[in-house]
């Protein structure tokens, strides 16, 4: 299987800026689609952004303007620059993944344990 750990989650002001990584490692894999999503507890875990193989990125409304996705695909790595944060952007902030696993010629999706972002003054 493919493993995905996050880090550079903290507390920040509101205002403030903080950037994400995320690495996926594994044996014979391929990773077309890499993104982060926010999760809060009692809520359903959404999408902040994501980006594809070719550099497209996707992201949610509420961070339009204000969050950068970026990856390394040679690293497996994909990153996220958050800036202006506000209190609603409190959340735990899981990296995502999907690809191939060549060895069992399937796909995949990994999500890792998540890091803490908290916003608050």
């Amino acid at each position: 299987q493919v493993q995905v750990v996050e880090s550079g989650g903290g507390l920040v002001q509101p205002g403030g800026s903080l950037r994400l990584s995320c690495v996926a490692s594994g044996s014979r894999f391929s990773i077309n689609v890499m993104g982060w999503y926010r999760q809060i507890p009692g809520n359903q875990r959404d999408l902040v952004a994501e980006i594809t193989l070719l550099n497209k990125e996707i992201y949610a409304d509420s961070v339009k303007g204000r969050f950068t996705i970026s990856r390394d695909s040679a690293k497996n790595t994909v990153y996220l620059q958050m800036n202006n944060l506000k209190p609603e952007d409190t959340g735990v902030y899981q990296c995502n993944a999907n690809g191939w696993l060549a060895d069992e010629d399937r796909a995949f999706t990994s999500f890792g344990q998540g890091t803490q972002v908290t916003v608050s003054s």
